[in-house]
């Protein structure tokens, strides 16, 4: 096996990797700072898409992490380019907040429920019987259905809120068509990054707190992978999976002199 390039460019899961609950990890503000005063390209990249890149890098700075918006990557970000690249200037039908409906806008889409190309599920945290209703309806007629991420459920401080991968399984099972995911664990999510940082696969790292998204993602995609152990999957789950990761470090503080 040949030895890889030195790492050049550094791409980031946000949640259980910089921020846990609101709060910072220790040693995330040294970590970015280090990213910015290096020059290296980074991204950070979130499976969330209800907030708009500037709307989180707002976020990440209440939590004493100065990331810009240009540095973050998300899956309703992923998810337009996707669609641009797929049926430029098309139309959709969309259940999602800002990060999603703002992405799709910027890339020239049309949001209309007036026999869209696509139907588009994304992140929100009122989704409504009557939108659900009617995007199933629409696929029923034909719209191509997409969806920005898998995941199943998501967090909140009175515990877990039914996400985009749960609400997609719903409608799957009303018509029978399921989605495509654009954001992790799709390695797309992982080349749409790259692409936008122009960086190379061979000297780029990825660091992820889970396995079956960050973990799994970014081998597909043939990068250095850093599991930290702040996060969802613990040393002792490790061995469950068919995959390891490149390395694994107690936490984003152990990054720091790679940098």
């Amino acid at each position: 096996m040949s030895e890889r390039k030195p790492i050049e460019s550094w791409l980031s899961d946000m949640d259980g990797v910089l921020v846990h609950e609101g709060h910072p990890v220790p040693g995330a503000d040294e970590f970015i700072k280090r990213l910015r005063d290096s020059g290296k390209r980074f991204l950070v990249l979130t499976n969330n898409s209800i907030y708009t890149p500037r709307d989180l890098s707002v976020r990440l700075r209440a939590a004493g992490l100065e990331v810009p918006p240009e540095a973050i990557w998300t899956s309703a970000l992923a998810t337009a380019q996707f669609l641009a690249d797929q049926r430029p200037e098309g139309s959709a039908y969309v259940i999602g907040e800002a990060g999603l409906t703002t992405a799709l806008h910027q890339c020239g889409y049309v949001l209309t429920d007036l026999d869209p190309d696509y139907v588009v599920l994304g992140e929100t945290r009122t989704y409504s019987f009557t939108s659900i209703t009617r995007a199933i309806r629409l696929i029923e007629n034909g719209a191509r259905f997409i969806a920005t991420n898998p995941d199943p459920i998501g967090p909140s401080h009175e515990g877990s809120l039914p996400a985009c991968g749960a609400v997609a399984a719903m409608i799957t099972k009303a018509t029978g068509v399921e989605p495509y995911f654009v954001g992790k664990p799709n390695p797309m999510m992982m080349r749409s990054a790259l692409n936008r940082i122009d960086a190379h696969s061979e000297s780029t790292a990825m660091i992820g707190d889970r396995m079956d998204t960050d973990v799994v993602c970014g081998m597909e995609a043939g990068l250095h992978t850093f599991l930290v152990l702040t996060g969802v999957t613990q040393k002792d789950q490790i061995d469950r999976y068919p995959f390891r990761p490149s390395q694994v470090v107690d936490s984003v503080a152990d990054l720091v002199d790679l940098v």
